[in-house]
């Protein structure tokens, strides 16, 4: 018998919609049927590309389609939430991109909500999913490698309000509720264990932008492992997040998808799940997950305590 395919909008047509597009093309039984961006040129290219046959300037629009079951949102962090609150009140499963908000009280509706509506709803902490952390999440869970402290280095050059392609967008991006929220969930994630200590300290905030463009973050676990992250928008150099592992067995340094030990050797991670691609296989578990009429790796219950973090951070910064 074959199974109805799960029907998705997806909202936000820039550079990580299309990653998510992209992934979604290699998932079986599941179709993109609508597609939100406030350029309605934009949105049409992009929906003729990947053959959607709906598009529209509204969230609400899509949310109305009864054929819709979920949604994925790549829309501005400011909109996260409360784009979040709207899909869960139409009944539609939702995940939502890194961060779910950015600001704790904001979370926690979601979080409520979620756990009234009993859908499936999701955050984009890709990290979980990406290879070369799954190799080192399943070391851990073998009691073969113990994490003794991550050394994190997340790196941009971003001066302006351009987005991961380099084009320019409307909000203004943020290292503590996005960037560091993908190394402060996946520290606690890999050492098994929750955080109990965290500090920050900042450099002078943008005098247009009115952001920190470098931030550093000191954490500690309950069972004693460590985590340094260095955050900067002012890197003129390799972009992107360098993770490196330092346990009891072994030093390991990751970089999205690949992984190297400690003396630089590359590590085979291409059968540690079915893709190679964390974005494709973050969606994979999302739409598992409705299949199944369970809570997914990543659901808003499970990154919580990420932002608790991040909110006991900001704090200090202010």
């Amino acid at each position: 018998m074959t199974r109805r395919p799960i029907n998705v909008a997806l909202a936000g047509a820039g550079a990580f919609g299309l990653k998510h597009l992209e992934g979604i093309a290699h998932i079986p039984g599941v179709q993109v049927v609508s597609l939100v961006d406030p350029d309605l040129s934009k949105a049409r290219q992009v929906a003729e590309q990947y053959a959607i046959a709906h598009v529209a300037t509204s969230l609400q629009d899509s949310l109305a389609r009864p054929q819709v079951d979920a949604v994925i949102l790549c829309t501005p962090t400011q909109l996260h939430a409360s784009q979040a609150r709207q899909c869960l009140l139409a009944g539609k499963h939702v995940q939502v991109e890194i961060p779910l908000a950015d600001r704790l009280e904001d979370a926690l509706a979601v979080a409520e909500l979620q756990k009234s509506s009993g859908l499936v709803a999701m955050c984009g902490h890709t990290r979980r999913f990406n290879p070369s952390h799954q190799w080192i999440q399943q070391k851990v869970q073998a009691g073969s490698f113990r994490l003794q402290q991550m050394d994190v280095q997340t790196h941009f050059f971003r001066r302006s309000n351009t987005n991961a392609l380099g084009q320019p967008r409307s909000w203004t991006d943020h290292l503590l509720w996005h960037h560091a929220a993908h190394t402060v969930d996946l520290f606690a994630h890999q050492a098994g264990s929750p955080i109990v200590q965290s500090h920050a300290v900042q450099g002078p905030l943008h005098p247009e932008l009115g952001i920190a463009m470098d931030m550093g973050i000191v954490l500690k676990a309950a069972n004693g492992a460590l985590c340094t992250l260095s955050l900067s928008f002012n890197n003129d150099g390799p972009l992107g997040t360098f993770f490196r592992y330092i346990g009891d067995t072994g030093t390991y340094v990751a970089r999205y998808d690949e992984l190297l030990d400690g003396q630089g050797q590359a590590i085979d991670v291409s059968q540690v799940d079915v893709s190679m691609n964390g974005i494709e296989l973050q969606d994979r578990e999302f739409f598992a997950a409705i299949r199944e009429g369970r809570q997914p790796r990543a659901s808003i219950a499970q990154v919580l305590p990420c932002y608790q973090v991040l909110h006991a951070l900001e704090q200090q910064l202010q």
